[in-house]
């Protein structure tokens, strides 16, 4: 039975949690070394909205706009451990028990998938339905695809409105990232930033390892914009963002570029590309001719914008959560 798209998980507590299924037995069952797994496949909380925010204006933008297509990117899948390995934890919590917690189907289910062969624990093949995990510091891959178990990590998506700065404080006592979320009790991290004029997306989290693949090039996660420009714009101007710009700060070129709407005096124009430097989109146009008049960011990776109004927010689900951990190749 394949595992169903997991659901998001909770915030970031402090201390190790309490364990109220230990073992009531002596013996400590073992992670058994098999065959490799399988490789296999993938509501929020409102927030407040930003005072200023202009209705509609994302949604002007995104009218007609399909998500841009993302390059397949495998992970390198579960991490191979050292034979012997031994992965039980016996303060832990039963691995089958944290599977279904983090979605990946009924208890019955996740015994199956154990049995079978189906999991591994930290690399190690784990078929025993004994074994117990540490899920604050131990990876569990299904088929080769690795589940958020960790409930202590939150993924959060913010439309940041214009005129809001991507800080979680800011000393000037500006609009920031902390007030589209409000309070929280765990430290989070913003995936990247857009400048003040900016809208769309921007990822928080708590997520330290995912935050930092996410926002690194080399990773190769794709980011989509829309900016809007003075038309007509001339037929070259895709190839030559392909071919690549040369910018103060070097060399730059875009994954796909592809114009969306035209009319006169006017251009919507599609920008995808990993690269993350300031103001990145606004320099590459203008370096062309083609002054930025508004500029929206509306997909991350396998993350979409879509209908989320400016200055709201909503968690990620279990599935989403997923997909980006494939992408940034965890």
């Amino acid at each position: 039975m394949s595992p169903k798209a997991p659901r998001s998980s909770g915030g970031r507590g402090q201390g190790r949690p309490q364990r109220s299924d230990r073992p009531s037995t002596g013996g400590r069952p073992s992670g058994k070394s098999g065959g490799r797994p399988q490789q296999g496949g993938p509501k929020g909380t409102g927030g407040k909205a930003a005072p200023g925010a202009r209705r509609g204006s994302a949604k002007r933008m995104t009218d007609n706009v399909k998500p841009a297509p993302q390059p397949p990117r495998r992970g390198p899948g579960p991490v191979k451990a050292h034979p012997g390995t031994d992965v039980h934890d016996p303060e832990g919590v039963r691995l089958q028990k944290v599977l279904a917690q983090a979605g990946a189907g009924s208890r019955r289910a996740c015994e199956e998938m154990i049995t079978a062969g189906r999991v591994t624990v930290d690399g190690e093949v784990v078929t025993e339905l004994g074994v117990r995990i540490d899920p604050t510091r131990q990876v569990v891959h299904v088929d080769g695809m690795r589940f958020s178990i960790d409930d202590e990590l939150v993924y959060i998506m913010v439309n940041k409105p214009k005129g809001v700065v991507s800080t979680m404080y800011d000393e000037d006592g500006r609009l920031n990232l902390a007030d589209m979320v409000g309070p929280r009790e765990e430290r989070l991290f913003h995936v990247g930033r857009l400048d003040l004029e900016t809208e769309g997306l921007i990822l928080l989290t708590n997520d330290g390892a995912l935050t930092h693949r996410l926002q690194h090039p080399s990773f190769g996660v794709q980011k989509t914009y829309l900016a809007e420009v003075r038309g007509p714009v001339k037929r070259d101007l895709g190839r030559n963002l392909r071919a690549g710009i040369e910018l103060d700060d070097g060399p730059v070129q875009v994954d796909s570029f592809k114009l969306v709407d035209s009319k006169p005096g006017y251009a919507l124009v599609e920008v995808i590309l990993h690269e993350g430097r300031k103001h990145i989109v606004r320099r590459l146009l203008e370096a062309e001719g083609y002054p930025v008049l508004k500029l929206v960011r509306v997909q991350m990776g396998p993350i979409v914008l879509g209908d989320l109004k400016p200055g709201k927010n909503r968690r990620l689900t279990r599935g989403e959560v997923q997909q980006l951990m494939a992408v940034a190749g965890l």
